[in-house]
């Protein structure tokens, strides 16, 4: 099994900026190096949404509502991957959680979220 562990959440004000990592332990070799590795959130009474995703060779993609403002990266030797957030606006907050995807088809592991609220 594949623990994911989410970091760096928290209060901030709007136009502020954090940075979350996400850490993968236990069977690590069950992770598809290839694989995406992704961000979702999910706001309180709403669906979880993607918000960026990143390929092993670094190919990105991001929410509409958040290009510009966030940028994903990825360590492939460590297996982390990190979500740096900027000119956050209330709108962002949400629980945010990472995804990573396994070597067996369809399976992917989830962190436990961590919560980002953004004050006006």
């Amino acid at each position: 099994q594949v623990q994911l562990v989410e970091s760096g959440g928290g209060l901030v004000q709007a136009g502020g900026s954090l940075r979350l990592s996400c850490l993968a332990s236990g069977s690590i070799f069950t992770i598809n190096p290839m694989g995406w590795y992704r961000w979702y959130r999910q706001a309180p009474g709403k669906q979880r949404e993607l918000v960026a995703a990143i390929t092993s060779g670094g190919t990105t993609v991001y929410a509409d509502s958040v290009k510009g403002r966030f940028t994903i990266s990825r360590d492939n030797a460590k297996t982390t991957v990190s979500l740096q957030m900027d000119s956050l606006k209330p709108e962002d907050t949400a629980v945010y959680y990472c995804n990573i995807e396994a070597l067996l088809r369809r399976v992917q592991y989830w962190g436990q979220g961590t919560q980002v609220t953004v004050s006006s």
